[in-house]
């Protein structure tokens, strides 16, 4: 393998990159679409929260994911200061520190547990060791936000439940793809306002792009990881859990394969599942098979079915054209609707802030987040694998 110092660096830069992605710039205004009786909505707009400084103090611990720059935005735009953080690889600190110079450098995660004025702590550590952390910050009396996967094993989430429920702390796992997508943002607006009736099935794809030569080690071990499912498509579970409005639900089937990096034996670059909850079904689709031609890391959808219309959201991308991502398209009874959603304001940092600071769950209630990381959890455990016929 390569050098895991180089590995880390170029990760990092392309994981910068991919959070990026998921707020990239709006389409093109005034564009109309080719078929009759479609055109072309813009929205009202909207300012972007603007940082509320000073209401929480809280730390980081733990960078191996570029997430960590996403996470840190969207706590200081919800009134978050950054005081300090922790990081034992070198090279991720030093990029860390000339990113926010006014954080202190801490000379060991204990000394973060026991500084009794931060409230919250931040990790986006290798994902095997995110579950732990979360427990020893819990225990230390503070609130957590977790990259995703917050958790990666069955055992692990048991342990996390009991000690949540114990301290009484939040312990929140950041669903990206929704909570860092405009797009998503407004579908969510749009569903509860009844623009599509009742909804009846999500549909959520989550391709990526692999670059082999730019991940570190852990990304191939699936020990560290947890696996296809429990990984890159905890975003859907999350999904399919808030636009059904599902409070239970149950993986029909799953599967699992590594169908073409026969180099990396611990790797899974496929992994699909069906569900079936009290709200509504879903079905999720994930793979590292971005190729080189898009224009993005990965073009990522989601189709949300109801029984007076249907949304699809380009989380990234519109192969129709229009520049950057945030594309949602309505179609109910009488037309189809295109959304410009890059004035849309992201609530989930200055929510998880009001929660730190009333105890309250405006921005994921914790049953939430522990049941869509229990069904990825069990759906990766179930998955059956897929064996493909070697072509010539």
């Amino acid at each position: 393998m390569n050098n895991p110092q180089d590995n880390r660096r170029k990760f990092l830069k392309e994981s910068v990159a991919t959070a990026a992605g998921l707020i990239m710039l709006p389409g093109l205004p005034g564009e109309v679409l080719t078929a009759p009786q479609r055109l072309v909505i813009e929205n009202e707009t909207k300012t972007s929260l603007a940082p509320k400084a000073g209401r929480i103090k809280f730390a980081v611990i733990g960078m191996n994911h570029g997430h960590i720059y996403g996470q840190v935005e969207a706590t200081v735009r919800g009134g978050g200061e950054l005081t300090s953080f922790y990081a034992k690889e070198p090279d991720l600190v030093a990029a860390f520190a000339k990113r926010y110079p006014q954080a202190k450098l801490a000379k060991s995660e204990q000394e973060i547990l026991d500084d009794k004025s931060i409230q919250l702590v931040l990790s986006s550590a290798i994902p095997d060791e995110r579950a732990p952390l979360g427990i020893r910050v819990m225990k230390a009396g503070k609130d957590y936000m977790a990259d995703k996967p917050g958790i990666t094993t069955l055992e692990q989430l048991a342990e996390v439940r009991r000690v949540q429920k114990e301290t009484k702390r939040i312990y929140s796992i950041m669903y990206s793809e929704r909570f860092e997508n405009k797009a998503t943002i407004k579908a969510g607006e749009l569903v509860k306002a009844g623009a599509i009736g009742k909804v009846i099935q999500t549909i959520g794809l989550g391709p990526h792009r692999i670059t082999p030569k730019s991940r570190p080690d852990w990304f191939f071990d699936r020990k560290r990881f947890g696996g296809i499912i429990c990984d890159i498509g905890s975003h859907q579970f999350d999904q399919f859990l808030y636009f059904t409005g599902s409070s239970k639900a149950d993986v029909v089937a799953s599967q699992i394969g590594n169908t073409n990096h026969p180099q990396y034996p611990n790797f899974e670059d496929f992994g699909d599942v069906m569900l079936r909850g009290d709200g509504g079904v879903g079905y999720i689709r994930v793979d590292w098979f971005t190729p080189d031609g898009l224009k993005s890391w990965g073009d990522g959808r989601l189709t949300i079915l109801g029984t007076e219309g249907f949304i699809e959201i380009r989380k990234n991308i519109d192969p129709g054209g229009r520049e950057g991502g945030n594309h949602l398209f309505l179609t109910d009874n009488k037309e189809t609707r295109y959304f410009d959603c890059s004035k849309e304001t992201l609530p989930y940092g200055e929510q998880l802030v009001n929660d730190i600071l009333n105890r309250t769950e405006t921005a994921m209630t914790q049953e939430h987040c522990f049941l869509a990381t229990e069904l990825a959890l069990k759906a990766q455990k179930q998955a059956q694998p897929i064996h493909l016929k070697n072509k010539s």
